[in-house]
């Protein structure tokens, strides 16, 4: 999985933090609701902007140090 395929970075949005490619929702923001427990189906369900692989590139993003 390569994060950088699915995250991009754009002064324009979100005032450049990293977003899922294609929409405004933030990286870190999926990330915090993986750890309060919510699961790849319901992001997906709520977030329908959100590819399939988007989850599984945020917490690759999420792994990296920075």
């Amino acid at each position: 999985m390569r994060w950088r395929d699915h995250i991009t970075s754009d002064p324009s949005i979100l005032v450049g933090k990293p977003v899922v490619r294609g929409t405004r929702v933030g990286a870190d923001f999926l990330h915090e609701l993986f750890a309060n427990g919510w699961t790849r189906e319901q992001v997906l369900a709520n977030y329908p902007g959100v590819s399939v692989e988007a989850p599984d590139a945020v917490l690759a993003y999420g792994r990296e140090p920075r």
